[in-house]
């Protein structure tokens, strides 16, 4: 069998293959909220508007070559202008433009008009992770978390096999009530990052020293994925989001749940805690936190983040690495965690560090330590 058979046979196979053609999709997703889908109708009407001019085009352009062409004695008309023609082809694209300006406009309106919310999220971006506030101002639920990617290390490092979220699974979900209107303020920590859930239809850029707005409001419960949309540094892509749309009662215990895990967080900072339970939660810090710049294994990236194994901060002065941890370093990548984690969270992290991977110096931090460094 000559090579051009099999060529042409392996492509007869991709092409008909109805495995390969059962992930095959040509057209944007309708979304779950009224704007999105708003965008949705007017990508299909231009859409069609632009096969039918194409049909028109190319079909007088075809039937002009076929019937007009010189070995059938055609001749080329001989004038230099045709009023009727310029108007008509002046008028009619205006007229099109109108049909597909008038939906957008609308939508566009839709999409910023951001007024009668009945409640508010204030989202704020961090290398590599967002934090989100409930209910800025007036009525405010008290409930504020970061949400990092909870990716397994090992599925990153191609050691495990990739589940079907890969990189688009986080520690904490955001979640909102069905049928809510939920107005949306974006700005960032350090960089220009950009909150995209396709879904939503939202895409709004999070930029330091200043406020975006946009809103959300669904009639679907589910979970609804997205990414930072803006190339925003090395872990730029391990920024995902994940929303998950909640009944109204199945909402009010989250708020409750989010409420005691507060009060939680607050008792755990002020008892004191053995070795072995700072370690244990201190892994659990440094994998969510940690793991993406100073690796697993603690060994750092080599010229992109230091090591931390046997390095001269988790080895040496225990109040110079609680400084560093709590208000990070100036001039480099290393974050203030201080207003990232709890006392209790620090001091865990601390410990851990200064125990792990064969650094073994045995101190122990309490967060009464970390309390008294702030």
């Amino acid at each position: 069998m000559s090579a051009a058979i099999r060529v042409a046979s392996f492509l007869g196979l991709m092409l008909f293959s109805m495995q390969s053609w059962a992930e095959y999709q040509l057209d944007l997703r309708p979304g779950v909220t009224s704007f999105s889908q708003g965008a949705y109708g007017i990508h299909t009407l231009v859409m069609w508007i632009c096969v039918v001019i194409g049909i028109i085009v190319f079909g007088a352009m075809i039937y002009s070559i076929i019937m007009h062409r010189k070995s059938r004695g055609a001749e080329a008309a001989k004038f230099d202008d045709n009023l009727t023609v310029e108007i008509v082809w002046t008028v009619v694209p205006f007229i099109i433009l109108g049909f597909m300006a008038v939906p957008a406009t609308k939508v566009l309106l839709a999409m910023e008009d951001v007024s009668n919310s009945d409640m508010s999220i204030k989202v704020t971006a961090y290398q590599w992770k967002w934090h989100y506030d409930y209910n800025v101002g007036e009525n405010a639920q008290d409930i504020s978390f970061f949400s990092n990617l909870s990716t397994p290390v090992e599925e990153i490092q191609n050691k495990a096999t990739k589940n079907t979220n890969y990189l688009l699974e986080v520690d904490n979900k955001v979640v909102i009530p069905v049928n809510k209107k939920v107005r949306l303020l974006f700005t960032a920590n350090d960089v220009i990052h950009a909150w995209w859930v396709p879904a939503f239809g939202v895409k709004k850029d999070a930029i330091p020293g200043y406020i975006n707005e946009s809103w959300v409001k669904t009639d679907k419960v589910g979970i609804y994925r997205g990414q930072c949309a803006e190339l925003c540094g090395t872990n730029h892509g391990f920024m995902p989001i994940v929303v998950e749309v909640k009944s109204e009662a199945d909402y009010a215990a989250w708020v409750d749940g989010q409420k005691q895990q507060a009060v939680a967080a607050a008792e755990s900072s002020s008892k004191t805690w053995t070795k072995d339970e700072l370690m244990d939660h201190g892994k659990a810090v440094y994998a969510t936190n940690c793991v993406a710049c100073h690796q697993a294994g603690g060994e750092g990236i080599p010229n992109v983040f230091p090591g931390l194994k046997g390095s001269a901060i988790a080895i040496g002065d225990v109040g110079k690495h609680i400084d560093v941890v709590v208000n990070g370093v100036s001039g480099t990548a290393m974050q203030a965690f201080g207003a990232q984690l709890n006392d209790a969270d620090l001091a865990a992290l601390v410990t851990y560090e200064r125990n792990a991977w064969g650094n073994d110096t045995g101190d122990v931090v309490q967060p009464a330590a970390i309390k008294a460094a702030r």
